[in-house]
C-alpha cells in the first residue's frame, strides 16, 4: 500500500483530543487514482462502416466477456446508440478521442436500462471495467428527455461495480447527471468533460455525481454545467442508501450550474466521511463547496479536508457547511472576488490559512 501524499499533513490535522482520525487510501503510481480498470490486452477492433448501431457494439462487448475480457477498440465517427451499452467483467471500451462518438439515436428512449433508465454505457455489476477516450452524446437537445426513470440511470453509470475507470471522456447533450458512479468501490473519474447547454428543458444536470460509494479518486476533469440555464451541482458525493467515504476529488476544474453549486456534499440517510478536497478550481458557481441535508437527512460530515483550492467569481460563499459535523478542515484556499468561508462550529473544525488574493 502506497500512502497518498496528503495522508502526513491528515495525520496531524485530525488529532482531537485522544482521537486521531486516519485517511489512508491506496494508491498506484498512475496519477494517485486506485483504479485501474481492465487488465486485457486482447483487441476486438470495431469501425463505423460494420458497427455502427449498438447491437453490433454489444456484441462485441459480449464476445470480449467470453473470452475472459478484452478492448473493444472503436475507430473515429459516429456510432449510433438506440440501447443501453452494457460493460461486462474485465472489458474495455476505448475509442480513439473526442471523435469517436456514441450518439442516442431517435429510438434510444424505446428501451430503457437495467433500472428504467436511460444510460449510453452502464456497467451494471461489471467489475474491471474502462470506458475511455470517446465521446458520449445523449442527444437531449433532439429527444424529450422528461419521461419516467430519468434519473434512475445515468449518461455514464458505473454502478454496482469494483475497479472501474472512466477517463478521457466527453458528455454533450445531457437530459441527467453527466458521469455517476452508484453503489461502487474503487473507482477513477479521471481527464473527462462534461457541460450542461440546455435551457428551460431538465433539472438536476449534475456533472461527476458519486453516490453510495467509496474508495476512489475524481480526478483532472474540466466540469462547466452553466452554459446554459439548466445545469446543477458541478461535484457530488451523495448519500441515500450507503455512506460516501474514502474519496479524493483533486486538481478538477469546475462550474456549478445555476440551480447548484461547484461541488455538494448531500446527506440523505448515512453520513459523509474522509473526503480530501484538494487543489481544483472552483468559479463562476452559485456559491464554491456546500452541504445539504436531504429527506430529514441528519447523519454527520465529518473528517473532511479542503486545501489549496481556488474559489473565484462565485456568486456567493467559497464554502459553507452546515448541520452536523466533525473535523471539517478548509486550510489553505484562496478565494478572488468570491463569496466568503463560513463553516458551523463543531468538535474539531479548523479554518486557518486561507487568503483574499487575486
Amino acid at each position: 500500500m502506497k500512502i497518498h501524499p496528503l495522508e502526513a499533513t491528515l495525520l496531524a490535522a485530525f488529532v482531537v483530543g485522544v482521537v486521531v482520525t486516519v485517511f489512508a487510501f491506496d494508491t498506484n503510481d498512475d496519477g494517485g487514482c486506485v483504479a485501474t480498470g481492465s487488465s486485457s490486452t486482447n483487441v476486438v477492433r470495431r469501425d463505423v462502416s460494420d458497427s455502427g448501431n449498438s447491437g453490433a457494439l454489444q456484441a462485441a462487448i459480449d464476445i470480449a466477456e467470453r473470452q475472459g475480457g478484452g478492448v473493444v477498440q472503436l475507430t473515429a465517427g459516429q456510432f449510433d446508440v438506440d440501447r443501453p451499452l452494457l460493460l461486462k467483467d474485465n472489458v474495455a471500451l476505448r475509442g480513439v478521442g473526442p471523435e469517436t462518438v456514441l450518439k442516442a439515436s431517435p429510438r434510444f428512449l424505446d428501451t430503457k436500462g437495467p433500472h428504467g433508465g436511460h444510460p449510453i454505457i452502464s456497467t451494471e455489476g461489471a467489475d474491471d471495467v474502462t470506458i475511455a477516450d470517446l465521446t458520449a452524446d445523449q442527444s437531449g437537445d433532439l429527444l424529450d428527455g422528461n419521461v419516467d426513470g430519468r434519473l434512475n440511470e445515468y449518461l455514464i453509470d458505473v454502478r454496482h461495480s469494483t475497479n472501474a475507470l472512466v477517463e478521457g471522456v466527453t458528455t454533450r447533450n445531457p437530459f441527467t447527471y453527466s458521469i455517476a458512479v452508484v453503489g461502487s468501490q474503487t473507482f477513477c473519474v479521471r481527464d473527462n468533460s462534461t457541460v450542461a447547454e440546455s435551457s428551460g428543458r431538465y433539472d438536476q444536470l449534475d456533472g461527476v455525481h458519486i453516490t453510495d460509494s467509496h474508495s476512489g479518486v475524481v480526478q483532472g476533469n474540466r466540469i462547466d454545467q452553466r452554459q446554459g440555464d439548466d445545469g446543477d451541482d458541478g461535484m457530488v458525493a451523495q448519500t441515500i442508501g450507503r455512506p460516501v467515504y474514502d474519496v479524493v476529488y483533486r486538481d478538477n476544474d469546475v462550474r456549478g450550474g445555476s440551480h447548484g453549486a461547484g461541488m455538494q456534499l448531500a446527506v440523505s440517510g448515512h453520513e459523509i466521511r474522509n473526503i480530501v478536497i484538494e487543489e481544483n478550481r472552483f468559479w463562476g458557481s452559485p456559491s464554491g463547496i456546500r452541504t445539504g441535508r436531504y429527506d430529514g437527512g441528519t447523519q454527520p460530515v465529518r473528517d473532511i479536508l479542503i486545501v489549496g483550492n481556488t474559489f473565484f467569481e462565485n456568486d456567493r460563499e467559497s464554502v459553507v457547511f452546515g448541520g452536523e459535523l466533525e473535523n471539517v478542515r478548509v486550510e489553505q484556499n484562496t478565494i478572488c472576488r468570491s463569496g466568503p468561508i463560513s463553516v458551523a462550529p463543531a468538535a474539531g473544525n479548523l479554518v486557518s490559512g486561507n487568503q483574499e488574493r487575486c
